[in-house]
């Protein structure tokens, strides 16, 4: 194993927590001594260093894990597949709230039919600040945008996005935004985020926000026979059944409702539980040669959506459709 990390202070920890580890400055002397005793490179640099990194490791042979925003532009996204493809290499995003317990029982509820189809959907994030990086280096790199590339949007939008996705079954076509800054005189990013994504299945509703009052997630999946609501841990089912009775209002639907909780630890924000289902997932990408696949592909989407969301914003939240894909990407 090796580490690379430019902040002397953090190497310093680096060697503590792995004695065993070759410890480097940065990315570039790591690739140069290491590349032939490694089999991959997982990126948990601010999302600004995304690209360059990830595209010496493919030039190194190595695959690639690489934390969410894939990249802070469409043009370093496209290239990136591209370059895996040409490579022949995995590139694969950390996506990890797919792999959260309770996401995870969303998509078997939706699998099983019991809500029918689904055909709408709201993704509340709540966060009381941005989550802080280590005091050695620049704690609150995540508001700059030299860093970041953006700021709750760019930082949180990637997960709200890949789910609705996953829920609607569908890709969107447009987006409407908008956002707010509301310290513009210490950081130059925003801190809360609004979007509706419009799909060929349905219609979704993201809030992002930096300046909740508590932390917690809050989602709810509406399908044409049920719903699904989630806070945090608990999930609520709802289920249509039909009466006899002439009018909703007396009777003629009624809902079976299940109250259950699902364990899933969304105070952690490391959500350290939650990466070894998506490690195994990586596993098998590189076991079946599938270079670019689902993943890496919704990747690519999810900056398509930021970035896009972000000039909805800037021009008054003007609904903006989505540029066409690439061809084959979605092949």
């Amino acid at each position: 194993m090796a580490v690379a990390d430019i902040c002397e202070a953090r190497r310093a920890a680096a060697q503590e927590a792995l004695p065993k580890a070759r410890i480097y400055s940065d990315y570039k002397a790591l690739l140069s001594a290491e590349a032939q005793n490694l089999d991959f490179v997982d990126i948990s640099t601010p999302p600004c260093d995304h690209a360059a990194i990830a595209h010496a490791a493919l030039d190194a042979g190595l695959h690639v894990l690489c934390e969410k925003p894939l990249t802070t532009s469409l043009e370093d996204a496209r290239a990136l597949l591209e370059h895996a493809q040409k490579a022949r290499r995995v590139l694969f995003p950390c996506h990890n709230y797919k792999h959260a317990p309770v996401v995870k029982a969303i998509r078997e509820i939706i699998d099983s039919g019991q809500i029918g189809k689904v055909r709408s959907l709201t993704l509340n994030t709540f966060r009381n600040t941005h989550a802080k990086g280590v005091t050695e280096w620049k704690t609150h790199w995540r508001r700059e945008n030299k860093y970041s590339g953006g700021g709750i949007a760019m930082d949180h939008g990637s997960h709200s996005f890949y789910l609705t996705f996953d829920w609607l079954g569908s890709y969107p076509t447009a987006v409407t935004a908008k956002m707010t800054n509301l310290e513009p005189n210490r950081y130059d990013t925003e801190d809360n985020f609004t979007a509706v994504l419009t799909f060929p299945t349905g219609i979704a509703h993201a809030h992002l926000t930096w300046t909740a009052g508590v932390r917690k997630v809050i989602y709810t999946i509406q399908g044409d026979r049920g719903a699904i609501t989630v806070d945090d841990d608990d999930m609520q089912i709802a289920v249509m059944k039909k009466t006899d009775g002439p009018d909703v209002a007396q009777g003629a639907v009624t809902w079976n409702v299940e109250k259950v909780s699902i364990a899933s630890n969304w105070m952690d924000a490391s959500h350290v539980s939650w990466f070894n289902s998506l490690v195994d997932q990586f596993k098998t990408a590189i076991q079946e040669d599938d270079f670019v696949g689902k993943e890496a592909k919704e990747a690519y989407l999810c900056v398509q959506l930021i970035m896009t969301a972000y000039q909805s914003a800037q021009e008054g939240s003007k609904e903006l459709p989505l540029a066409a894909l690439p061809s084959g990407f979605l092949a």
